[in-house]
């Protein structure tokens, strides 16, 4: 009966999070990443505050305004400002390619734990799976099942979702070969503890990791495949101030309206940026391997 404490007492003690802050800091790639997705969030949020227009108020007298002091980033082919729906924008492109991750990697996490704890048939099955979805590009594949599920900014992030899955699925798992070998989880099995709440207790949080630093990498990409299935149509459809969609309209008036879709590109670019940056960062502290 005293074998939980003991089982858990071998694991890898954590590390603390002022630890894991400080070393954040001091990479001032990672502190510039954030500042910049701290400015994009914080001005998503305060958007009402910031602009006193309604991203979807049509004003057909002032259609193809060039930037001013009215319109910081001028307006669009019916009169909406174009800051106005950026900022709002920023809540869906951001939003949702968190949540798609987060829905990814904490389905990867459970399945690929299950498929390395079990092995033999159960792991053949599931990794063969994964193997059939990682054979076709991530695009075209988040494309199709956007199309099949209906051009929608919700069913573009489950798409996203979906084709996600197997990278932390193949995480998972490995992480999970290496550990049902450890000491903790024989003496769990020795002691008759069921499976899965070794896999819940034990083997979990110790696959978490990786996973967390794929994700914090993967959230760029999918701010990027949201923006292309609405560039696409197959993603946020209008009026909705998605960027994507907006440089979907915007780009035909590249030519004669240059800040139409410039500045849209010009926030994507930075978010997707500033994340990666992030993403490197907690790499950086989380997996020691990757500082050798």
């Amino acid at each position: 009966m005293e074998l939980q404490p003991q089982a858990e007492s071998v694991q890898a003690q954590p590390v603390k999070k002022s630890a894991l802050l400080y070393k954040l800091k001091k990479n001032k790639l990672t502190m510039v990443g954030a500042v910049i997705l701290g400015v994009i969030i914080l001005a998503a949020v305060f958007a009402p505050v910031l602009t006193p227009y309604n991203p979807n108020m049509i004003d057909a007298a002032n259609k193809f305004q060039g930037p001013s002091w009215s319109h910081w980033f001028g307006t669009d082919e019916v009169g909406r400002d174009i800051f106005t729906r950026i900022l709002y924008g920023a809540r869906l492109s951001l939003g949702l390619g968190i949540v798609a991750i987060l829905i990814a990697a904490g389905i990867g996490l459970v399945i690929g734990t299950i498929s390395g704890y079990f092995g033999g048939m159960i792991d053949q099955a599931i990794m063969r799976t994964m193997d059939m979805v990682l054979a076709f590009p991530t695009l075209i594949l988040a494309m199709a099942l956007a199309a099949a599920l209906g051009p929608s900014i919700q069913n573009a992030m489950i798409a996203i979702a979906l084709v996600k899955i197997p990278v932390y699925v193949r995480l998972a798992r490995s992480e999970t070969l290496s550990l049902r070998e450890s000491l903790f989880v024989k003496s769990a099995q020795t002691f008759g503890i069921r499976p899965f709440r070794i896999i819940r207790k034990h083997i979990m949080p110790n696959s978490v990791s990786p996973v967390i630093i794929q994700g914090t990498l993967d959230v760029g990409d999918a701010i990027l495949l949201i923006a292309t299935l609405g560039f696409l149509g197959l993603g946020a459809q209008p009026p909705a101030p998605e960027w994507g969609a907006m440089i979907s309209i915007g780009w035909k008036y590249l030519l004669d309206f240059w800040w139409y879709p410039t500045f849209p590109c010009l926030f994507l670019f930075l978010s997707a940026g500033a994340l990666n940056l992030i993403g490197d960062g907690v790499r950086d502290v989380l997996d020691p391997r990757s500082s050798r």
